[in-house]
């Protein structure tokens, strides 16, 4: 994944959140320099949550439109 990237999300067991399997955005920033992979997201419904892939969260990159 890379700033620019559409994404769809997959799953996240992020019981604070109102995203849903299916739900669309946009990559802002990866960030691997830690531990673990972060992927920041602009989603569409406003949301900014991050995604964490070692932390079991499942997006998928669609075309863009």
């Amino acid at each position: 994944m890379k700033p620019g990237d559409r994404i769809e999300l997959v799953y996240t067991d992020d019981r604070f959140t109102d995203l849903q399997p299916g739900d669309r955005g946009t990559v802002n920033h990866v960030n691997q320099a830690s531990m673990c992979t972060q992927i920041s997201v602009d989603w569409d419904n406003g949301s900014k949550l991050m995604m964490v892939p070692e932390s079991g969260d499942r997006i998928r990159k669609v075309a863009s439109l």
